[in-house]
């Protein structure tokens, strides 16, 4: 991209990210967000996905640097040559997938997910999900932990914990992965087109409580979630050469 000439930074909560923003601001000077042609991000792949729900209003691109524990969607923390990394920067687009869930109490909940929405047992017996795509159902009955549908830029996550595919970035893919399956024993889930709107419903919710997550945003006690990708929504990360969402994710299946 162009040279960058309006910063603004962002950081987590933590000291040596908050320290990294005072630096990072008196060497490069800062701007309202509403003015930057590119946003810092300085925290660990939380912030980041905390930081693109923030400004997914804005269009503007976001650069994260690893002030955290973990640093997927991050790129190698360094206070020197910031605007010269931005100019050479490459950037991948994603868009996130939308949750739409069916409370218990009749409340529907709605959120994005850039890495996932998920669907986690909230009692001491396995949960049991009915499986439906585009309308049609596929899966009468699944017992399980939960079950998640993944983008590829979040299938090394918590997707990748629960034994699913790792997904190219550019693909128009979306994975299907339960956790700890028990009916059917051992099922490896399923790769479905980005296209696809995926409906679980919950069976006998009042004995077998299920919550849905979207990256963090919580709805308990659902009876159905619907997910799609959503294409009106578009976040655009930046990352060093070399070491984009692509590498990342070709490297990790070869650590």
């Amino acid at each position: 991209m162009p040279n960058v000439e309006k910063i603004a930074f962002l950081a987590s909560d933590t000291h040596v990210a908050e320290d990294a923003l005072r630096a990072l601001k008196s060497r490069y000077g800062h701007v309202a967000l509403e003015e930057a042609e590119v946003i810092v991000a300085l925290g660990g792949d939380g912030f980041m996905l905390q930081t693109l729900q923030s400004t997914q209003s804005l269009d503007t691109p976001v650069y994260g640097m690893n002030r955290g524990t973990v640093g997927f969607l991050m790129n190698e923390f360094n206070d020197t040559g910031l605007t010269e990394r931005l100019a050479a920067a490459e950037e991948a687009t994603i868009n996130p997938l939308r949750m739409e869930a069916e409370c218990e109490d009749g409340t529907t909940r709605s959120a994005l997910a850039i890495n996932e929405v998920s669907l986690l047992r909230a009692g001491s017996q396995a949960a049991r999900l009915k499986i439906s795509v585009d309308g049609r159902e596929r899966m009468a009955e699944l017992i399980c932990d939960g079950a998640l549908v993944s983008t590829p830029a979040g299938s090394t996550a918590y997707n990748y914990s629960a034994h699913g595919p790792i997904l190219p970035i550019g693909s128009d893919v979306l994975a299907l992965t339960a956790m700890s399956a028990f009916r059917p024993r051992r099922w490896r889930g399923a790769l479905l087109p980005k296209s696809a709107r995926v409906r679980f419903d919950v069976l006998h919710p009042e004995k077998r409580p299920v919550m849905a997550d979207a990256d963090g945003r919580s709805a308990g006690n659902v009876l159905s979630v619907e997910i799609l990708s959503d294409p009106s929504v578009t976040h655009r990360i930046l990352f060093d050469p070399g070491h984009g969402l692509e590498e990342r994710l070709i490297r990790e299946q070869f650590v």
